[in-house]
């Protein structure tokens, strides 16, 4: 259990714009502050942050809840993992003991399992059965520094070569398993999961050692194998030598495809190198890359499945804010093999002369066509209409359409007109793709829930949220409301938990705000939560509002339905016509 002195210090020493602030860009509108929602795909901002309340909602897809709750869903952790890296933001030290859990525990030991694992592959590289490895590396132009560096290692061709080292050092082969370095067979035993590869840790942000990726040198298996997703990685979440690169003094990141490729760039003296894992680039990796640089520079292989990498890559930066410069390499397939023909200087200049993304996807649709030719003049236009339809700013459409009809010698009306009905196809085609996207982020069990007690009982769901509301805003007012109403006169299930956890609190002395709540609650009540401090009416609640709300709730339980009262003895029935007539004398 956290101590309540410790989240008090964590509260006071967290401000949710700034934990937010390093995965969205944020823009602040009036008191608040909004930006693109990193929990669904969204063009137009729906993401709200509130410095009032330490808390954010997104009106697109629901999303909600204080500092803690975000970082739970943004880095995939539990409530203690969060609260610990909130900490560790803070400058803070969780006490010994809070965090003693099962998955704790088990993500503790992952950590020192991996650790220990790539010092083992890092001593084998080294020693005479590293031989192998070595002669790669050193055949890849790698000097020693570079390879201590990256901790970079070798896993033999044997299959226990690994288990066995850790089984000697007390771990066992669930929790081999657990970190995606061994495999289970058929017959129940377990064996290496990387076997004659160079390896290359991947580190975190946190300098723990999170996976692996391993080179094959042999003819069997894939050429490049990575760590699968386990209690402490997830591929989609990170990027290879980020750890190194974000403390890197030049103004972007290059963007490449592999591993070797970034360790040449590294060595080369280009710090500012990272890679994804294994996987075509992820909104999540984008999100990640936008809290480091203004501007990336991608760096992926010339060959066809690059130049598709790069298109896609070019999508995913659209919406974080990021610059994209696309680095063309003459004479080479990949910049590890550049910068072996031609050097760090000639790289230097590469990078310099990188053009921005649209002039690139404008050069691949030029040599798509024969621009000698009418039929080719036609086939180019209409692919630029549709690239230029794609594009959120009317200036730099402009500036393109201007550009390429003066180079064309075509009528800039003509094109304009059909981009113009490209854009409108586009907008109408958007608008009902993100009306289907929505469904899956609202449609929750728990919030359908909520939307059917809205639909039936609609007076009474909206006083219980301004009830909510009010006492969390205003909670010297507990010990009256708590005299007049009971929890389970509530009509929603989710507000009568989120009732209960903010009774609690109140009870105890305590302040119901939002990082206490995240303790008691789940990440669909947190929502709830924040959908309710963030609607209309529920900032400046008085106390005769607040007794207004208890009223509608209690008359509510009160209400008998046609077949209830038919069934009532006839002293009853008087007295139940009498307390009606005596509710509408008083306005109840």
């Amino acid at each position: 259990m956290i101590p309540e002195s410790f989240l008090n210090e964590l509260k006071y020493n967290t401000d949710i714009e700034q934990v937010i602030g390093r995965y969205v860009q944020l823009r602040r509108r009036g008191k608040n502050l909004t930006g693109l929602c990193p929990f669904h795909s969204e063009k137009t901002p729906s993401f709200t942050v509130y410095p009032d309340t330490q808390s954010f909602y997104c009106f697109g897809c629901g999303a909600g809840g204080d500092a803690i709750t975000f970082l739970r869903k943004i880095e995939n952790l539990d409530y203690l993992d969060a609260v610990r890296e909130l900490a560790r933001q803070a400058g803070m030290t969780v006490p010994e003991g809070a965090l003693e859990d099962t998955g704790r525990q088990l993500r503790t030991r992952l950590l020192e399992l991996n650790r220990e694992a790539a010092r083992f592959f890092h001593a084998t590289l080294m020693s005479d059965a590293g031989r192998e490895g070595r002669a790669y590396l050193i055949g890849r132009g790698l000097t020693q520094k570079t390879v201590t560096r990256f901790g970079l290692g070798y896993a033999p061709e044997s299959w226990d070569f690994l288990l066995r080292h850790l089984r000697g050092k007390g771990f066992s082969d669930e929790e081999a398993v657990a970190a995606s370095l061994a495999v289970r067979g058929k017959n129940g035993g377990c064996y290496d999961a990387f076997r004659n590869r160079v390896i290359f840790p991947i580190i975190d942000l946190r300098g723990g050692v999170v996976a692996f990726g391993g080179r094959n040198l042999g003819d069997k298996g894939p050429k490049y194998l990575n760590s699968g997703d386990t209690p402490v990685f997830k591929k989609s979440r990170n990027l290879f030598a980020l750890n190194f690169a974000k403390n890197t003094k030049r103004q972007e990141l290059i963007l490449c495809e592999g591993y070797m490729d970034v360790v040449s760039l590294h060595q080369g003296g280009f710090d500012n190198a990272v890679a994804t894992l294994g996987t075509a680039l992820t909104q999540e990796q984008a999100k990640l890359i936008s809290g480091y640089t203004n501007t990336v520079v991608l760096s992926y292989d010339s060959d066809g499945p690059g130049q598709a990498a790069t298109k896609r890559a070019m999508a995913m930066f659209q919406d974080t804010g990021v610059k994209v410069r696309v680095l063309s390499i003459p004479g080479a397939k990949d910049p590890d093999e550049f910068i072996k023909k031609f050097g760090a200087q000639r790289f230097e200049l590469l990078l310099e002369g990188s053009a921005g993304a649209m002039d690139f996807e404008i050069s691949r649709i030029r040599q798509n066509h024969d621009l000698e030719t009418p039929e080719g003049k036609v086939g180019f236009l209409r692919d630029f209409v549709e690239l230029m339809a794609g594009v959120a700013s009317p200036i730099q459409r402009e500036v393109y359409v201007s550009k390429v009809c003066r180079e064309l010698e075509v009528d800039k009306q003509a094109v304009t007109l059909q981009l113009e009905s490209a854009l409108r196809r586009r907008k109408s085609g958007r608008e009902k793709r993100e009306a289907r996207e929505l469904r899956p982020f609202t449609a929750g069990q728990a919030s359908a829930k909520t939307d059917l007690e809205k639909q039936r009982n609609p007076k009474c769901v909206l006083a219980e949220e301004r009830l909510i509301a009010y006492l969390i805003r205003s909670p010297d007012g507990w010990g009256w409301v708590k005299e007049r109403l009971r929890p389970e006169e509530l009509v929603s299930d989710r507000d009568r938990e989120i009732y209960v956890a903010v009774a609690q609190l109140l009870e105890d002395g305590r302040a119901a705000d939002m990082m206490s709540l995240s303790a008691r609650l789940d990440e669909d009540n947190m929502a709830r939560l924040s959908e309710i401090l963030a609607s209309p009416g529920c900032e400046n609640i008085s106390a005769r509002e607040a007794e207004d709300y208890i009223s509608t709730l209690k008359s509510f339980h009160t209400r008998k339905t046609d077949e209830e009262v038919g069934s009532l003895e006839a002293e009853e029935w008087k007295r139940y016509i009498a307390s009606i007539a005596a509710k509408k004398k008083t306005g109840g």
